[in-house]
């Protein structure tokens, strides 16, 4: 067997997106947050897209050793961001969800929700950006359907308290699509300029609290 097919197998293996370490030690620690921000500025700056290991590596002022000692890739650099500026996301869903005793604060949840994810990613350019990637890249589509699944759990719980006895299976179908619906509605209004997505956001509000009352009404 000849040696390029088993450097084509590892370089395959590492492209993971996944990363290879987290630091524990002070300065390692260090080294990692700044790579990360770096990172962020660059995909600020060109786009996710145009993030470039070198340019890491310049502006960083590390060498590629330090760097791919924690990062394999650059898909792991972008799958770390992503995850963290999820579980800030998580925290929101959490935090509104935690609120609701009847059918009329679930549905006050969900516009808050979208409210809060829609000024998120207004604010956020960077992960504005990682986001419009996961329709793209296969790592972070998985990373998205992760976090989605989790969303859809948390607001499955929600409606298992709320109706008992309706059936699990029916609920959880609505619990997840209600968010795709919603992390479609923000996206799709993140993409217009200001005044039109929140006109975009405004309507589909409207149209999910219809939509979601009349099911749980059934």
């Amino acid at each position: 067997m000849s040696e390029q097919p088993v450097a084509a197998r590892r370089r395959q293996q590492e492209s993971t997106g996944q990363l290879r370490r987290i630091p524990s030690q002070r300065r390692g620690r260090e080294r990692f947050e700044k790579i990360l921000t770096v990172a962020a500025e660059l995909i600020e700056s060109h786009g996710s897209d145009g993030l470039k290991m070198s340019e890491i590596v310049e502006k960083a002022g590390l060498s590629f050793g330090a760097l791919y000692q924690y990062f394999p890739d650059k898909t792991s650099i972008i799958r770390t961001l992503a995850e963290r500026f999820n579980e800030e996301g998580r925290r929101c869903v959490e935090a509104e969800l935690a609120k609701v005793t009847d059918a009329a604060a679930l549905q006050g949840a969900l516009a808050t929700i979208a409210d809060e994810y829609y000024a998120f990613f207004r604010r956020e350019p960077v992960m504005r950006d990682i986001w419009h990637a996961t329709h793209t890249d296969k790592l972070l589509q998985q990373v998205d359907a992760e976090d989605m699944e989790f969303h859809a759990e948390a607001f499955l719980a929600v409606l298992v308290r709320l109706w008992p006895d309706r059936d699990r299976r029916e609920l959880r179908a609505i619990a997840r699509l209600t968010m795709q619906l919603l992390a479609a509605a923000v996206r799709y209004a993140v993409s217009l300029d200001a005044e039109d997505g929140e006109r975009a956001l405004a309507l589909f509000k409207k149209m999910q609290i219809v939509d979601i009352g009349r099911l749980l009404q059934q």
